[in-house]
């Protein structure tokens, strides 16, 4: 049996009315409890690591550890660069066979995020990769969006044309969602999206997925959102196992008692959220004969 790729199961989830859940990482650890959460729910999962871990780790590093727990797993995972504004680390992560990377030039004029865009899908198709683009902002103060103020909205135009002048395969849209934990209820403009997926045809991305309601997560996805992105409560579930290990036990408990528990509690979390893609059991659709 061969994976199919991230493409088409993006595709199978639009048609499914699911989305593929896609948690950052910042080690081995948390990588290791998203894939066991997948197994355990029976769902396609994307790891995705940001260029901060992937320059503190070195690619080789990320690419080994994510490619022998995906070759292991029992659900398919793919590898995932996530918002790199540089084409360049854009290029590593393709010679070291990420599944999919991200070229984040929304801070850009939309003429270099066209550009930028290109460069990088004229160098990932060669080789069987997908690209990720994104058009309007992500708000946010985190490694992945420093954005606060102004029209943060996707403009339809604005997608078609990156779409059409570049090929770009899958694109993260601008709709009031935000990276980090959110003050108050996030404010998602459905009619964008709406508007959005009707003009274009390739799989959407909604990033800053933590805090949203589960119920606007699913209206998001019946409205052509096929990828969600959860970052921020990995991290603070992974640091607040930690922190209360430490804080009961102390510091000389060995590395594997404190990180053990980490791993479950990651674990847990994880798995609500492929409950609220709704994307367990559909790893069965992932696999196809050579």
């Amino acid at each position: 049996m061969t994976k199919i790729s991230i493409l088409e199961q993006l595709k199978q989830a639009d048609a499914e009315g699911y989305a593929i859940p896609h948690f950052n990482y910042s080690d081995i650890w948390d990588m290791t409890a998203i894939v066991r959460a997948a197994e355990e729910m029976h769902s396609p999962v994307m790891l995705a690591g940001v260029p901060k871990v992937t320059n503190a780790l070195t690619m080789d590093t990320v690419a080994a550890m994510a490619h022998s727990l995906a070759d292991n797993a029992k659900v398919p995972v793919y590898l995932h660069l996530d918002h790199s504004t540089d084409p360049q680390i854009c290029k590593d992560a393709c010679d070291h066979h990420f599944d999919t990377v991200m070229i984040d030039g929304s801070k850009e004029s939309l003429e270099r995020n066209i550009e930028m865009t290109a460069d990088v899908v004229s160098y990932a198709h060669p080789r069987g990769i997908f690209v990720e683009g994104e058009i309007g902002k992500i708000k946010g103060n985190t490694e992945e969006s420093q954005y606060a103020n102004g029209d943060f909205l996707v403009q339809v135009p604005d997608a078609v044309k990156l779409v059409q002048s570049t090929g770009v395969d899958i694109l993260a849209v601008g709709i009031g969602t935000a990276h980090g934990f959110y003050q108050g209820k996030p404010e998602i403009n459905f009619q964008r999206l709406a508007e959005v997926n009707e003009a274009l045809s390739i799989p959407l991305v909604l990033h800053g997925g933590t805090g949203i309601p589960a119920e606007d997560v699913r209206k998001a996805i019946k409205n052509g959102i096929n990828k969600v992105n959860v970052g921020t409560i990995i991290k603070y579930t992974y640091l607040s196992s930690v922190f209360e290990t430490l804080k009961r036990v102390g510091p000389t408990i060995h590395t594997i008692d404190l990180m053990l528990p980490a791993v479950e509690a990651i674990k847990e979390e994880v798995k609500r959220w492929i409950a609220v893609c709704m994307s367990d059991g559909k790893a069965c659709l992932l696999y196809t004969s050579p």
